[in-house]
């Protein structure tokens, strides 16, 4: 695989500035996961088709190990236990769109290529979906049941000094004591300063624990807090206010949001109506 291929797909993986803490991979339209999925998946055929009966699909190890690898490389970890069930997810879901595709013939002239055949039978998909009315009212029902999406969040302007050797719980706070008294404790640490991030972005680097206490301090204080990677010394120096979106200014990005997650729907409704043809079997994961 490519290092561009691995770009472009992991780059699905990145967290919604605007206050979504779940990965936008999962919220993405199924056509992305397909083709992408592809990309991350286009290991030799063998890893599924071990079984006799075509009917048969085995989501071995093999495939949770080439997934852990793809995302450590790109997140720094591990997926975690949902992340790892949508990747086997996405894989299956590619799976059975290959062997469908090889079963319409939709091969021919490309059989050596996984992802095109994958994709000309998503496109036999796509040509069954039909999209409903876009009318007012059920677009604003779903501006409503995704504003989130919309709202503008809570925004924070921060700095962080990070210590330099020990970072313990004691050292730390020894050195937000001489930051809060004036003296020159800054030499000791390289400082950084964030402007606007939203409370998804605390979620996502330092964890929930942290984003609580941390929207309840003090403006232009130095703190000493615990995140999920140790201890910090931080500063709140801002935060400025949520405020909510309208929908009539929004009402073309909206009409598109819906179309795009409608229309993912009922891709992922037709894979999977085409999954029960398939005996299909989960293995457990290598440690």
């Amino acid at each position: 695989m490519s290092t561009s291929q691995n770009t472009t797909l992991l780059a699905g993986l990145d967290t919604s500035p605007r206050g979504q803490a779940r990965p936008a991979w999962l919220r993405e339209p199924l056509l992305h996961f397909l083709i992408l999925g592809a990309l991350l998946f286009a290991a030799d055929h063998y890893l599924v088709g071990r079984a006799d009966d075509p009917r048969s699909i085995v989501v071995g190890a093999e495939v949770d190990a080439e997934a852990k690898q793809i995302f450590s490389a790109a997140r720094g970890r591990e997926p975690n236990a949902e992340e790892l069930t949508a990747l086997r997810q996405v894989w299956l879901d590619n799976e059975v769109l290959y062997r469908e595709g090889m079963a319409m013939q939709v091969d021919r002239g490309d059989s050596a290529i996984r992802e095109r055949v994958i994709f000309k039978a998503l496109s036999v998909v796509d040509a069954n979906t039909k999209l409903p009315p876009a009318t007012d009212q059920v677009l604003r029902a779903w501006f409503e049941k995704n504003r989130v999406k919309y709202d503008e969040p809570a925004r924070f302007d921060f700095q962080e000094a990070a210590l330099a050797g020990d970072n313990s719980e004691a050292a730390v706070r020894a050195f937000v004591s001489e930051l809060n008294s004036g003296a020159a404790g800054d030499a000791k640490a390289g400082l950084r300063v964030f402007k606007g991030r939203p409370q998804s972005n605390l979620l996502q680097s330092y964890g929930a624990d942290f984003a609580k206490t941390f929207a309840s301090l003090t403006p232009g204080e130095w703190h000493a807090l615990q995140t999920r990677d140790g201890w910090r010394a931080m500063r709140l120096d801002a935060i400025s206010k949520p405020q909510p979106a309208a929908f009539e200014p929004l009402r073309t990005v909206v009409q598109q949001d819906w179309t795009d997650a409608t229309l993912s729907e009922q891709r992922s409704a037709a894979v999977r109506a085409l999954t029960q043809k398939y005996k299909v079997k989960f293995e457990a994961s290598k440690p």
